[in-house]
């Protein structure tokens, strides 16, 4: 069999950690390029250098190369710079560049909206315009060619249409191919028509046909338009939005025209981070062998929630942005029925205000049964993790989505709602087969909720040997990077094999 060539990899984002982050994005923009690079292929990696990133901590420097860049975004002429540092896993490191410019990326500590009023910021057109022009600027003077641009969400949007006219101007950018994956539809990057002015994109573009979408520019439309594939993270999800409007969020059309190239790769888990066995953040470690050691944790997290301790009580966590997509118009409607149930409820997480006064009224009203904390705290999201007995996500949309990953390891069993990423990886348990590592629903109806969580329950308390059989479907279950990053690079080949 022949050896397959290294890939070159460029992987554009608008937040990485251990840099900057604000949500999953970050996590994914680590994990999968470290990975890459793990199996063997070289990644690039470039993000913003916003005012919130430590440079010292994180150990940035100069290229001198890559310094004084001089570009126009509309009329104006800016200079900007590429810094330098590293991404550093367990077994490979990535090179990452720093877009610095002081007036779009290094004067605000917020990377999309005021910190204040919530807005978007006025100039974000601009500033991730400028994101997508450092690529193209940087590429001939690196002397590094890569086989494939893989950009990410709305912010790196207009990459793939950039690339297309820079095809035009010089062959040095003939043999690239882009791939542009949605991570969160709901964010499209529309801005005014006279945005478009700003691009320097040609003027045959501006139109519907182009980067315009019910007459604004859309970022995530132009990439719909012109990137070599798209794919979004979980197969379920990729099917949702060519199909359904009310996944599609007014794109479907463009993606219909485009569903041969839509396709979805489901996100992997951290295990370094996120292993019962080793995390430093739980009280008591415990493998599958050792699952009786998990009650501990319970009794735990039970005390520090101020609910009393009894085992033979379920004891459901939830973890999540508090908002309507995420399902909390359910738990309002069924919560005085969930507080009916033998049950104990945990909430982290925080979001729409009106959710966060009804829970700390409920926190009251029902404080032998339900307690919450709002606000974030990662320490208190492994400690429920590790605690519960039932992670409970009823998800209007999730595209992907972690937190059902991550209890399965920990052994704490999904119930959620059929959609994305959650239908994906979560399999209903059967109860003439035996088979399955969680508990699902499809409607998205109280009463179907409702019926599944006391399914659930009914199985805990009455058949013990039935529920460890599904903590072990969940914990043996292979959730890692590596299964989703064999499939990008399967996926990149067949792109750049054209």
């Amino acid at each position: 069999m022949p050896v397959q060539k290294q890939l070159k990899i460029l992987f554009i984002t608008s937040e990485v950690v251990p840099f900057v982050k604000t949500g999953g994005l970050a996590d994914v923009s680590a994990a999968l390029p470290l990975k890459l690079a793990e199996m063997g292929h070289q990644v690039r990696v470039i993000v913003p250098k916003y005012g919130a990133i430590d440079e010292r901590v994180n150990k940035i420097h100069e290229v001198v190369r890559l310094k004084d860049i001089r570009t126009k975004i509309g009329d104006k002429e800016f200079t900007f710079s590429m810094r330098s540092s590293f991404l550093i896993g367990s077994h490979s490191r990535v090179q990452i560049y720093l877009v610095d410019q002081q007036e779009y990326f290094g004067s605000r500590h917020e990377l999309y909206s005021h910190p204040i009023t919530g807005e978007d910021f006025k100039d974000n057109d601009e500033r991730f315009v400028l994101l997508t022009k450092s690529i193209f600027e940087i590429i001939p003077r690196l002397g590094w060619v890569p086989d494939l641009i893989h950009c990410n969400d709305w912010q790196c949007g207009l990459v793939p249409a950039y690339l297309k006219m820079y095809q035009e101007k010089d062959p040095i950018y003939n043999p690239i191919k882009s791939i542009f994956t949605i991570h969160n539809i709901t964010n499209q990057g529309i801005f005014p028509k006279s945005s478009f002015n700003k691009t320097g994109l040609p003027a045959k573009l501006n139109s519907e046909k182009g980067v315009l979408h019910n007459g604004k520019v859309n970022f995530v439309k132009a990439a719909i338009e012109f990137a070599d594939f798209i794919t979004t993270v979980s197969p379920t999800h990729s099917k949702e939005l060519c199909t359904s409007d009310e996944f599609a969020y007014g794109l479907l059309s463009a993606l219909k025209k485009r569903k041969k190239v839509v396709h979805g790769i489901i996100n992997g888990i951290d295990y370094s981070a996120w292993n019962p066995g080793k995390d430093k953040l739980i009280d008591v470690n415990y493998s599958l062998k050792t699952i009786e050691a998990k009650a501990e944790n319970k009794k735990i997290l039970a005390e520090k929630f101020g609910l009393e301790f009894n085992n033979a009580t379920p004891l459901i966590g939830m973890i999540s942005r508090i908002d309507d997509t995420k399902g909390f118009d359910l738990i309002q409607k069924v919560f005085k029925d969930l507080m009916k149930l033998n049950i104990n409820l945990v909430l982290l997480g925080m979001g729409n205000r009106k959710y966060h006064r009804f829970f700390e009224e409920m926190a009251v009203k029902f404080r032998e049964k339900f307690s919450c904390y709002l606000g974030f705290d990662d320490e208190l999201a492994h400690k429920i993790e590790a605690g519960a007995d039932i992670l409970l996500i009823p998800s209007k949309y999730e595209p992907c989505g972690l937190n059902q990953m991550y209890s399965q390891v920990y052994g704490t069993i999904p119930i959620v709602r059929e959609t994305g990423g959650l239908a994906d990886t979560v399999k209903r348990f059967n109860e003439k087969s035996g088979t399955g590592n969680g508990f699902s629903f499809s409607e998205y109806k109280t009463t179907a909720l409702l019926k599944e969580l006391k399914r659930a329950i009914n199985i805990y308390k009455k058949e013990p040997k039935t529920w460890l059989k599904i903590i072990s479907s969940g914990m043996t279950s292979d959730f890692s990077w590596q299964s989703s990053a064999k499939k990008y690079i399967e996926l990149y080949r067949k792109v750049i094999s054209g």
